[in-house]
């Protein structure tokens, strides 16, 4: 099954500018307007490649070191994430190793940020580490709460294979409520409206932005992929941690297929509810953002604590 498990890692890889795209254009047509094709983010790496990049004098080692440490947290996570199968690349991935992979993402995402030596790097670095604050402990108490329902451990491959075989038995308070505090969480954690805007250069309002103001060229291909990758595991996680039926447990070719078919169709309707969300809401201002990041800490607590009172 080594080759199932590759080829599902690489597909997930393969598959997160065409999901950004995705997203874009949902985004564009609610929006009434034609929008960049699906395939765009794909032409945009690839005009990035091929530039040359300017680096700021005051920048070390360690600004070139940040798009390296965020593309390898995000492969690490696209071969933990069971997508198409619940058997994954990297078997030791437990609750507690993807948490920590997020979390040394958006903490080479600060360094990046605050090594640049602009003031605006250093604005929407501090406002990261400020919404992740509450971004983690509710992404943590999240997953825990589908370890507990499963019974299975914290591995996510052992989480989804679980609940996917429990059925209708598993659909209840407990899983709804951390599936719509993940839903908080995937926005937040991919700087989307209402948190922050993806599409903005306004510079008192970025955030994500902000923190890869100084990169350019290969470095911020690097960047800004590895910042899809995380979006398209956040929406495959949802979709096989959450919504795991149909997901291939055994690894036989017509359950793959099945599979594979039901994942993408997931991912489509993930697409919509987020594009959907940025077209019906706008952005926040910052300091109501942790009230909107305590409703997602809350309705997971909310989620653990069913799972012993009912």
């Amino acid at each position: 099954m080594i080759v199932v498990e590759v080829l599902q890692a690489v597909l997930l890889i393969a598959l997160a500018p065409l999901m950004s795209g995705i997203v874009s254009k949902l985004k564009a047509g609610m929006q009434n307007r034609p929008g960049a094709g699906v395939l765009q983010p794909y032409r945009d790496l690839y005009k990035l490649c091929r530039k040359g990049r300017a680096v700021s004098g005051s920048c070390s080692w360690i600004f070139h070191a940040v798009p390296v440490v965020c593309m390898a947290s995000m492969l690490i996570l696209a071969a933990m994430t069971p997508f198409v199968y619940t058997g994954v690349l990297a078997p030791y991935g437990g609750l507690v190793t993807v948490v920590y992979m997020f979390t040394m993402y958006r903490f080479a995402m600060v360094l990046g940020g605050l090594e640049g030596g602009s003031t605006f790097g250093g604005m929407g670095s501090s406002r990261e580490m400020m919404m992740s604050v509450l971004i983690e402990p509710a992404l943590l108490l999240g997953i825990a709460t589908l370890a507990v329902l499963s019974g299975a451990g914290t591995d996510m491959g052992d989480i989804s294979e679980a609940i996917a075989t429990m059925g209708v038995a598993a659909v209840g308070p407990a899983l709804i409520l951390a599936a719509c505090s993940f839903m908080i969480t995937l926005l937040a954690e991919n700087a989307r409206i209402p948190f922050d805007n993806p599409t903005t250069h306004l510079e008192l309002t970025m955030v994500h932005e902000a923190m890869i103001l100084e990169y350019s060229g290969k470095e911020l291909a690097m960047m800004e992929y590895s910042s899809m990758l995380r979006m398209t595991v956040f929406m495959a996680m949802l979709g096989s941690l959450f919504l795991p039926w149909g997901i291939s447990c055994t690894g036989e070719p017509v359950s793959l297929v099945v599979s594979l078919v039901l994942a993408l169709a997931k991912m489509l309707v993930i697409a919509f509810a987020m594009a959907l969300v940025e077209s019906v809401l706008c952005k926040s201002r910052l300091f109501k953002v942790p009230n909107l990041l305590t409703v997602s800490f809350a309705l997971s607590l909310i989620a653990m604590i069913s799972l012993y009172i009912l």
